[in-house]
C-alpha cells in the first residue's frame, strides 16, 4: 500500500523505502544497551525502510527470535503476530469460548489471527475472496472458512447461521469498507469490533440504530503512527505473552514463499495478484 501511495509513512520515515519489519542478527549495540549482544538474533517492527541490509532500532522495540524458528520465518512473526495479539487480545479483549470473525483470514494478520483465537480456546470464522486460498489456509491455521463474493460482500447472514442465530463476540476487520456495515450486522450484543485496514475503503454506512442496540463497541487502531514508548510496551507484552507460544509450537509463522531480494519485483506481483496465504518473506543473499 506504500508503494501505491495507499498508505502514509509516518514523519521522518522515507517515504520511498519500504518495509515496516524485520529479522535478523546484531551486528552492533550502542554502549547504553543491556539487552542485546552481536551476534543475537532479533525481530520487531520500525515505522520504514526494513528493506535494506542493515537498520537501527531501538533495542527496547526489538524481541529476541525463538529458538529453532529460522530467520526467514521470524521475519513474517513481528507484523502479524504483533497486530493479531494487540488487537484481538489487548483491546479487543478476547476470552474463552467466544466467537471471533476474522476478515481476510488468509493474510499474514489473518492467519496469525486465527493461532491467537484457537490458543485463547475460542473459536474462528474467517472470510476470504477466494475459495481456493481459504482452502490452503484452513489446512494451515483453524477456522471454518466462508468464502465472500468480489462484488458485494454479504455474510452477515451466513455467519448468524454459523453461530446459531447468535452472532460473533468479536470482529477483526481487516478490511473495512462494505464489510464494515456487514459485520456490525452479525455482531452479538455487546460485541466488539476492531478495525485495523480499509483495503476495501475508507468510507462505510453503518445503521446505528444496530450499534445503540447491541451496546457495540467499534475501536479503530493502527501500530504503525504510535509514539515509541507504546511500540516498546506491546514488544514487551508479545515477549511475555506471545514468544513463549512459538517455543511450544503452538504459533507458527505462516510463510507464503521465501524470495531473494533481487526478485522483489516478483515478489509484489504475487502480493498485488493476491495469490499469497501468509507472508512473502524477501531474504538477503548469505544472511
Amino acid at each position: 500500500l506504500q508503494i501505491l501511495g495507499q498508505y502514509p509513512v509516518p514523519p521522518g520515515t522515507p517515504a520511498d523505502l519500504p518495509g515496516m519489519e524485520y529479522a535478523g542478527t546484531v551486528q552492533a549495540a550502542g554502549p547504553r544497551t543491556f539487552r542485546f549482544r552481536p551476534g543475537d538474533r532479533v525481530m520487531g517492527l520500525v515505522p520504514g525502510a526494513a528493506f535494506a541490509e542493515r537498520l537501527v532500532t531501538h533495542e527496547r522495540e526489538a524481541v529476541p527470535v525463538p529458538e529453532r524458528v529460522p530467520l526467514t520465518e521470524a521475519a513474517a512473526i513481528p507484523e502479524a503476530f504483533f497486530t493479531a495479539f494487540d488487537a484481538l487480545v489487548l483491546q479487543g479483549r478476547l476470552g474463552a469460548g467466544e466467537r471471533v470473525l476474522v476478515h481476510a483470514v488468509a493474510s499474514g494478520v489473518g492467519t496469525a489471527a486465527a493461532q491467537v483465537v484457537q490458543a485463547a480456546a475460542a473459536t474462528a470464522i474467517g472470510t476470504g475472496r477466494d475459495a481456493g486460498k481459504l482452502e490452503r489456509a484452513v489446512a494451515l491455521v483453524p477456522f471454518t472458512p466462508l468464502t465472500v463474493a468480489r462484488d458485494g460482500p454479504r455474510f452477515a447472514e451466513q455467519v448468524l447461521e454459523l453461530t446459531g442465530g447468535e452472532g460473533v463476540d468479536l470482529v477483526l476487520d481487516l478490511v473495512g469498507g462494505r464489510y464494515t456495515a456487514e459485520s456490525l450486522a452479525c455482531l452479538a450484543p455487546r460485541g466488539r469490533m476492531m478495525l485495523v485496514g480499509t483495503v476495501d475503503g475508507v468510507r462505510s454506512e453503518l445503521d446505528l440504530r444496530l450499534a445503540l442496540g447491541k451496546r457495540a463497541q467499534i475501536t479503530g487502531t493502527v501500530l504503525r503512527a504510535r509514539p515509541l514508548e507504546e511500540k516498546m510496551s506491546l514488544a514487551r507484552a508479545v515477549e511475555r505473552h506471545v514468544l513463549p507460544l512459538f517455543a511450544r509450537g503452538t504459533y507458527r509463522p505462516v510463510v507464503d514463499r521465501v524470495l531473494p531480494v533481487d526478485q522483489v519485483a516478483e515478489a509484489f506481483e504475487h502480493l498485488v495478484a493476491d495469490r499469497n496465504v501468509g507472508k512473502i518473506v524477501l531474504a538477503w543473499s548469505g544472511r
